[in-house]
């Protein structure tokens, strides 16, 4: 089976205890040094860049030789998120959010599901968000993104289903991972943040790599391995669920997105935009 995105974080984490329950695990980065990394640990990676389509194609050809066409499951874990409010994206920065979490994810996945089919059984895993049941200011696009990981994750459990291939969508809310130092450090890029009406907020969260932000939903935060779990239960349940929110945000998230009124979930969300700028 494979795992993209096992660097750090919640990729590494499902692939370690994965490896530990007895699955031979291929794990993916895109780093040299994390690639090394990884077979430091004793793990066979590939090298995937899920924005690349030629990286996506020799990836999918390179697991498949490995595991002599014989695939159990995919865990898409791989993506990333940039900042910024909609109205100051460059059209390259929304597409490249779109090439890596969407169709790099789905690209990816399609390439195994041939296997699948002929082997009768597969297991397919989308790491989505809670952003991508409720959509947070700033990171828009990024939410964006992960609804539609949410939309194809629907799609193909229909489709596949009858091929007894199962899909399963995580949805991780406050994790305790490098994810939104990266998202920081990636914020200059393709983003006008000099001249937006959001300069002072820019200024104030995106203008340090290495500062981590906090958040009042943190004190909700878990560790990757609670992510990790969750997987583990999609890829070896008798019957795996639809969805696995993880976090208490993430279980709210999803009952905020289902039975809060649309205007209810404006206000509270333009209190965290409305007064940061003057």
């Amino acid at each position: 089976m494979v795992v993209t995105g096992a660097s750090t974080g919640i990729g590494r984490a499902t692939a370690r205890l994965l490896k530990s329950r007895g699955w031979r695990v291929l794990p993916t980065a895109r780093s040299r040094t994390d690639l090394d990394l990884l077979r430091g640990e004793g793990f066979q990676p590939v090298e995937l860049d899920l924005a690349d389509s030629d990286s996506v194609e020799y990836a999918a050809k390179e697991v498949l030789e490995l595991t002599h066409g014989v695939i159990g499951a995919v865990v898409n874990n791989a993506g990333y998120g940039q900042p910024g409010a909609l109205e100051d994206l460059s059209r390259a920065a929304m597409r490249k959010q779109f090439e890596t979490n969407v169709i790099g994810t789905l690209d990816f996945t399609n390439r195994f599901i041939p296997a699948m089919r002929a082997q009768g059984y597969g297991r397919i895993v989308l790491v989505s968000s809670v952003v991508g049941r409720v959509t947070i200011p700033f990171l828009g696009i990024y939410s964006a993104s992960k609804f539609a990981v949410e939309a194809i994750g629907d799609g193909l459990r229909v489709e596949l289903g009858p091929a007894g291939i199962s899909v399963s969508v995580v949805q991780p809310g406050p994790i305790k991972t490098s994810f939104r130092k990266r998202v920081v450090s990636e914020a200059t890029r393709g983003l006008d943040m000099r001249d937006s009406v959001f300069a002072a907020t820019y200024a104030r969260e995106l203008s340090q790599p290495e500062r981590t932000y906090t958040r009042p939903t943190d004190r909700f935060r878990r560790p990757p391995e609670a992510v990790a779990k969750k997987i583990v239960h999609a890829l070896e349940a008798a019957r795996p669920r639809v969805r696995y929110p993880v976090t208490a945000v993430a279980w709210f998230g999803d009952f905020v997105a289902r039975f809060f009124p649309a205007r209810l979930k404006d206000r509270i969300l333009s209190s965290k935009v409305i007064g940061k700028e003057v």
